[in-house]
């Protein structure tokens, strides 16, 4: 019986490269931010294959939080002006404070969006 099995990566020899232990470090980072090993990261560089990162679930769950938050928000804020009982207060000044607070919250939101965004697409 002939045997021709292909090399496979374990039966290989390593490349060893030698770092700092930041290089090291940061090396792992990257591998993880594209969700690959160390070695499938280095060898994907090395090949020229290039390597895409992969968004950090954590990032979308907060975004989806925040998102959820901003819609709630605007619920409330529609449910209110829609509210005859609750447009006819004798306090003007009230309500026009309350609305303005909810925009503004809901303005704080939509910055946070902005700024989870931001660090999803840095990362």
């Amino acid at each position: 019986m002939i045997n021709d099995s292909k090399p496979n990566r374990k039966n290989t020899p390593p490349i060893k490269v030698c770092c700092t232990p930041l290089e090291r470090q940061t090396i792992f980072e990257k591998a993880e931010q594209c969700g690959l090993s160390a070695s499938n990261y280095l060898r994907a560089i090395g090949l020229g294959m290039g390597v895409t990162s992969v968004i950090d679930h954590r990032k979308v769950d907060e975004l989806v939080r925040v998102n959820g938050d901003l819609g709630r928000l605007g619920g409330l804020l529609k449910l209110w002006l829609s509210n005859d009982e609750k447009l006819r207060l004798d306090n003007k000044q009230l309500l026009r404070n309350q609305i303005l607070d909810t925009l503004a919250e809901i303005n704080n939101n939509q910055t946070a969006i902005k700024t989870i965004i931001q660090r999803v697409v840095r990362s």
